[in-house]
C-alpha cells in the first residue's frame, strides 16, 4: 500500500493511492497514519480489505497539499557516511560500525513545502536517503532477518544539511541537521510488503534540472536490516520512528570548488525506485 496523508500543515487527514493513481479518503476507517496505525496489525488489513473492495471515497487531488506520510514521529535516527561512493567521494575512511546522530522531528515537512536556507548559511547542502519507517517495537533484535521483521514501510527522506554548521563549528553534526524545514519527507509511506528488496532501489536527485546524485541501495556499506538490528543494541525504536540510512555520492560537499551549494530560489527534485519523488524550492529563512 501506498500511504500518505493531505491537507493544509497541522490538518492532514489519511489517505492511500491506489493501483490507478487515484487517491482514497481514509479518514472513515483511520484517524491518522501514525505510529499506534502502524503497529495496528488489523486496522492495517480493514484499509487492504477496502482497497480492495473500491470501497474508498476518491479525494479530488486538484491542489491538494502532501503532508509527510508519518504523523507523531518520536524520533528520526541518522546513518552518516553510510555508502561507498559517498565516502570515496569526500575521502573519509569507511566506518566500522554505522555513524549515527539524530535530527529533531519537528524538521519534518511535506514532500514538496519549502525548504529554508539558515540565515548566515553558506554551505546548505542536498542529501537524498532512503527512510525506513518503524512498525513493531524493536530492541536488542538478534538478527537482520528479524530486524526486516519490524520494518513498516520505506519512504523518500530529504536530509538537507549545512555543512559549515555541522563541520566547522565545533561540537557534535547537530547544528548543520537541524535547522528548520531540514526533512521533507514522503510524498508516500509505501508498505514493507511493496519491497521485497531493499537494497535493490535507485535515488536520484537533481538541482534546477541537473543531476546531482544518481545512486543505489546497494552501494550502502550497512544494507537495511543490519542498520535496524544495529540501532535497536543501543535504542527501543518505536513504531512510527524514522531511520534515515544515509546518502549516495553526489552531494555538493563532494564536488570541486567552488562548490555549489544551494541558495534561495535553486529547485531540487528527488526520487526513489516506487517510492515517489520530491519537490522543493529553497527559500531564504
Amino acid at each position: 500500500m501506498k500511504l500518505l496523508r493531505v491537507g493544509t500543515a497541522g490538518a492532514e487527514r489519511p489517505a492511500l493511492l491506489d493501483q490507478d493513481g487515484n487517491l482514497r479518503d481514509l479518514s472513515g476507517l483511520v484517524p491518522d497514519i501514525d505510529g499506534a496505525l502502524l503497529a495496528d496489525e488489523a486496522a492495517l488489513d480493514r484499509i487492504r480489505a477496502a482497497a480492495a473492495s473500491g470501497e474508498l471515497p476518491v479525494v479530488d487531488s486538484a491542489g491538494l497539499r502532501t503532508g509527510p506520510p508519518v504523523a507523531r514521529i518520536g524520533k528520526i535516527v541518522c546513518i552518516g557516511l553510510n555508502y561507498h561512493d559517498h565516502a570515496r567521494e569526500t575521502g573519509a575512511d569507511i566506518p566500522t560500525e554505522p555513524i549515527i546522530f539524530f535530527k529533531a522531528p519537528d524538521t519534518v515537512v511535506g514532500p514538496d513545502d519549502t525548504v529554508l536556507v539558515p540565515r548566515k548559511s553558506v554551505k546548505t547542502d542536498w542529501e537524498v536517503e532512503l527512510a525506513v519507517v518503524i512498525g513493531r517495537t524493536a530492541r536488542y533484535l538478534d538478527s537482520a532477518e528479524e530486524a526486516l521483521t519490524h520494518v513498516a514501510g520505506y519512504a523518500v527522506s530529504h536530509d538537507v544539511s549545512e555543512r559549515e554548521f555541522q563541520i566547522e563549528r565545533g561540537g557534535q553534526w547537530d547544528k548543520g541537521k537541524n535547522c528548520e524545514t531540514f526533512n521533507p519527507l514522503g510524498p508516500w509511506l509505501v508498505t514493507a510488503d511493496e519491497v521485497p528488496d531493499p537494497q535493490a532501489l535507485s535515488l536520484k536527485l537533481s538541482v534546477n534540472g541537473e543531476r546531482k546524485q544518481n545512486g543505489t541501495t546497494a552501494e550502502q556499506i550497512f544494507p537495511v536490516a543490519e542498520v535496524v538490528r544495529y540501532v535497536s543494541q543501543f535504542m527501543t525504536l518505536y513504531p512510527g520512528d524514522v531511520i534515515n540510512t544515509g546518502t549516495p555520492a553526489g552531494v555538493a560537499l563532494g564536488q570541486p570548488e567552488p562548490k555549489p551549494y544551494l541558495r534561495a530560489g535553486d529547485v531540487v527534485e528527488l526520487e526513489i525506485d516506487g517510492l515517489g519523488r520530491q519537490r522543493q524550492e529553497l527559500k531564504d529563512a
